[in-house]
């Protein structure tokens, strides 16, 4: 793995991660054996019938320090322009 060439401007590391998180509703048929149309004797939960994503958000975080920058900081970082959205 390549050294990052992207540094955290709070704490100088370049320990920095791309994330993705997305929340999602599963949706299982009633039917008379176990809940949802692909489950036949036993409920599992991945067998769902219909899966709809509710919420997701992209953000930068330092792994150092802790920090969550927009993803636009990739672009600023290039720039020269670092901006923070939030410190968790």
């Amino acid at each position: 793995m390549s050294k990052s060439k992207y540094i955290c401007p709070i704490c100088n590391g370049s320990d920095l991660e791309l994330k993705h998180e997305a929340s999602y509703v599963y949706s299982y048929l009633l039917d008379s054996d176990a809940p949802g149309t692909k489950n036949s004797d036993v409920f599992l939960s991945y067998l769902y019938d219909r899966r709809e994503q509710t919420e997701s958000k992209e953000y930068i975080q330092c792994n150092h320090c802790g920090t969550h920058f927009s993803t636009e900081f990739l672009k600023g970082v290039l720039e020269g322009n670092n901006v923070i959205t939030s410190k968790e």
